[in-house]
C-alpha cells in the first residue's frame, strides 16, 4: 500500500495531506525505473556483441578451420608452381636444345587469364585477403601450365618430325657389306671404264654376284622404276622426303613398283650388270635438295667408327669406276 505524504503548511501551522496528480506519479515512476532500464539495455548490448551464441561460436570455428585449410592449399600450390618453373627450365635448356627448337615466346608465357577486376567478387567477403591471394596464385599456376602445354605440343610435333626424318635418312649400306670387301669405287673423279677418260663418279659401286639382295637405305616411297638399255640400266629411285632421294642402278630385277612405300632395310631389287656396266655391281647415289652428295657420309647406322674409317679409305683408293 502506497504511503500517504504530508507537507507542513506554515500558514496554518499544520501538516496537510499531499495529493499528487497522475502525471506526477507517472513521472516519478519513470525517474525511478530509468536507471534500471538503461543498465538493462547496456547489459543487453554487451551480451549481444561481446558474448557469442553457440551458433556463432560454431561458425567462427568453421571459418578459422577453413582459413587454415586455404593456407595449406596455398602452400601446396607453391610446390606446384616450383615444379612448373622446373619444367619450364628443363624445357628451355634441354628439350628445345635437343630438338633444335626456337625459344618459346615469352609473351605466351606471360599471357594473362583475366581483367583487372577479376577478383572484385571476392572483395568484402570474410577472409577476402587470403581468398584473393589464393585465387591469384591459382591463376598464375594455370597460366604457366597452359603455356607449358603449348610448348610441349610444339615439341611433340618436332619430335615426331625428327623421328620421321631419322627414319627417312639413307643411313645404311644398300648391300650386306659388313666385311667391307664389296666397295669397288667411291664418289669423286674416276677413270671411265669404257671411254678411258676422267669423269665425275656421282655414287658408290658395290660388287658382288648377280642376284645379290639390294636394300632400301631409308624409309620412303618408290618414285621411279625404269629399264634403260644404256646408262643406269635397270634403276630404282626412292624419294625419302626432307629433300633426300636415293638411286639404285644396274639391277638385274625389281622387287618393288612405283608408288610402293618402303622401310629402311626392305628388300627392293637384285644386283645385276644392266646398262653401261663392266661387271655385276650396284651403283648407289644419294641426292639432297637436288644435288648429288657423297653417300659414304650417311653410313652411320650399320658401321662402327673403325669400319667407317676403313670404308672411307677403301673408297678413296679406287681409280676406276665400274660404269
Amino acid at each position: 500500500m502506497a504511503k500517504t505524504k504530508f507537507r507542513y503548511n506554515p500558514e496554518t501551522l499544520s501538516y496537510e495531506k499531499v495529493d499528487r496528480s497522475i502525471g506526477e506519479r507517472v513521472l516519478r515512476g519513470i525517474i525511478f525505473i530509468a536507471p534500471t532500464l538503461v543498465l538493462s539495455i547496456v547489459f543487453g548490448f554487451f551480451i549481444a556483441y561481446r558474448l557469442d551464441s553457440p551458433k556463432e561460436k560454431k561458425l567462427k570455428a568453421e571459418i578459422l578451420e577453413m582459413r587454415q585449410i586455404v593456407k595449406e592449399y596455398e602452400g601446396r600450390m607453391q610446390v606446384v608452381e616450383k615444379v612448373a618453373d622446373a619444367i619450364k627450365q628443363r624445357d628451355e635448356s634441354l628439350y628445345r636444345t635437343a630438338l633444335g627448337a626456337k625459344e618459346f615466346p615469352e609473351e605466351l608465357r606471360m599471357m594473362g587469364v583475366g581483367g583487372s577486376d577479376r577478383y572484385a567478387h571476392l572483395k568484402g567477403m570474410s577472409n577476402s585477403d587470403i581468398l584473393i591471394s589464393t585465387a591469384k596464385k591459382l591463376d598464375d599456376v594455370e597460366r604457366k601450365l597452359h603455356a607449358q602445354s603449348l610448348s610441349f605440343k610444339e615439341l611433340v610435333k618436332l619430335a615426331k618430325e625428327r623421328e620421321l626424318r631419322l627414319a627417312s635418312l639413307p643411313a645404311i649400306q644398300p648391300v650386306n657389306n659388313k666385311e667391307l670387301r664389296r666397295m669397288a669405287s667411291g664418289y669423286g673423279w674416276r677413270v671411265d671404264p669404257v671411254y678411258g677418260t676422267r669423269k665425275m663418279h656421282w655414287g658408290l659401286d658395290f660388287t658382288s654376284d648377280v642376284g645379290t639382295e639390294i636394300y632400301s637405305t631409308g624409309d620412303g616411297v618408290v618414285e621411279k622404276v625404269e629399264h634403260n638399255s644404256w646408262g643406269y640400266g635397270r634403276e630404282i629411285v626412292i624419294n625419302h622426303g626432307f629433300g633426300y632421294k636415293t638411286r639404285y642402278a644396274h639391277l638385274s630385277s625389281f622387287l618393288v613398283k612405283e608408288g610402293d612405300k618402303v622401310k629402311r632395310g626392305d628388300l627392293i631389287a637384285l644386283m645385276g650388270s644392266s646398262g653401261k656396266s663392266t661387271g655385276p655391281h650396284l651403283h648407289y647415289e644419294v641426292e639432297k635438295d637436288g644435288h648429288k652428295v657423297n653417300p659414304i657420309n650417311y653410313f652411320h647406322s650399320d658401321l662402327s667408327p673403325d669400319q667407317y674409317e676403313k670404308i672411307v679409305e677403301i673408297s678413296k683408293n679406287a681409280l676406276k669406276s665400274m660404269d
